[in-house]
């Protein structure tokens, strides 16, 4: 009997010449690598079970509609993607609104939500916004457009990269290398956001 041990690669063009197995048996070799890594990230087991039905279901997506493209590291691939999907899990959460016991009024001396923000307040606020607007008019015009795309309005990096016809590694890249030049230039002008 003679198993000879597929490599990703192989298994992934078989897939795609029309052998429906290859992708059971490509995803089965890393499906408890990629779980493990999403329970450490979450801290609970069903969770990570929800999350990787997610994620598998996004890869077997990308892959049918061929935006993949092979490059010998399928299983840190996969990993990104389980990375995202966490990330927008947790993003989802914090976005969710739950009314707390202070929030309802029961805990009306214990919470600030009552006080109006003060005169001051307002300014120091609007002077830190017109700080930040300044140094973003100061960045390259790649990274200024995803920096106002992003955080001007509210779209998702895949959004971003559809509207500014890049890959979504791109605009995330050009994201971080405004944050980099964002952070130097609050550095070097030595300006205060808080």
């Amino acid at each position: 009997m003679n198993t000879q041990v597929l490599s990703d690669k192989m298994l992934l063009n078989r897939y795609l010449t029309g052998d429906r197995s290859a992708i059971s048996q490509l995803i089965g070799r890393h499906s408890n690598r990629v779980r493990d890594y999403i329970r450490m990230m979450v801290k609970d087991h069903d969770l990570a079970d929800d999350i990787l039905q997610d994620t598998l279901i996004k890869v077997v997506r990308v892959i049918d509609e061929g935006r993949y493209a092979d490059s010998g590291k399928f299983l840190s691939w996969v990993l990104r993607i389980a990375h995202n999907q966490v990330i927008d899990h947790f993003r989802s959460q914090r976005n969710a609104r739950t009314v707390s016991e202070a929030e309802s009024g029961y805990d009306v001396l214990g919470t600030l939500r009552f006080a109006d923000a003060t005169v001051e307040d307002r300014m120091v606020a609007e002077q830190i916004e017109a700080d930040v607007r300044r140094l973003i008019d100061h960045l390259p015009e790649e990274q200024r457009e995803v920096v106002m795309l992003r955080y001007y309005d509210g779209l998702s990096f895949q959004e971003i990269a559809d509207q500014t016809e890049v890959s979504i590694n791109t605009a995330l890249g050009r994201m971080r290398y405004a944050l980099i030049n964002l952070r130097k230039m609050i550095k070097e002008h030595d300006i205060t956001l808080c």
